[in-house]
């Protein structure tokens, strides 16, 4: 547990284009904002085909607190992975990780969650990654997202089930040119609300 989550019961920078983990039904989605006419944002949601290769910015990871509600910005108290955890900011803000990722299709993307399925499968992968990294100085991780695994989660209320993605580091590559800069789009609203 190398990311320090508890898995068992202001934004800085540019905006960038993200893509989600939806716990409950196991999708792995791709979120686009164009401005239409008007000048009002409008949001496309898309399944990603999974299998998925993507390069995940790890050296530039955090994690921290983050708060999702329908038609406002997102809220996040972030530190860069291995500094301290920041304070939690409100009762509505839960565990998160935010970390680049990009490939030839999504270009430069943010992908940022705080499922707690999702919470202890990426705390895997970043084990993996922090194991093999050594061995791949100004490298970066090139992850497959192969597909999902269902988690059962008891509950006062019973037994639930959840997604995860199935992933593993599939290889290491040079930093693609998506990660000289991504280009700035409005704050994002939100209509994503914690999964789990």
């Amino acid at each position: 547990m190398a990311l320090g989550f508890n898995t068992s019961s202001a934004p800085v920078g540019d905006i960038l284009p993200t893509i989600r983990f939806d716990a409950k039904a196991g999708d792995l989605l791709r979120v686009d904002r164009t401005q239409d006419a008007m000048g009002d944002w409008q949001t496309n949601i898309q399944d990603m085909l999974l299998p998925q290769e993507i390069v995940f910015d790890f050296e530039n990871m955090e994690v921290g607190y983050m708060h999702f509600e329908k038609g406002q910005a997102p809220s996040f108290a972030m530190v860069k992975v291995g500094g301290p955890m920041p304070e939690r900011p409100s009762e509505n803000h839960n565990q998160g990780f935010r970390i680049r990722v990009a490939n030839s299709d999504l270009g430069l993307r943010e992908f940022c969650g705080n499922s707690k399925t999702l919470l202890g499968a990426m705390d895997k992968l970043h084990d993996e990654y922090v194991a093999e990294s050594r061995n791949n100085p100004g490298k970066m991780a090139l992850v497959s997202v192969d597909g999902t695994n269902t988690v059962e989660v008891n509950t006062p209320k019973g037994t639930l089930r959840f997604k995860a993605p199935e992933w593993r580091i599939a290889g290491w590559v040079d930093a693609p040119s998506e990660f000289d800069g991504g280009s700035a789009e409005a704050p994002a609203q939100s209509d994503e609300e914690p999964l789990f």
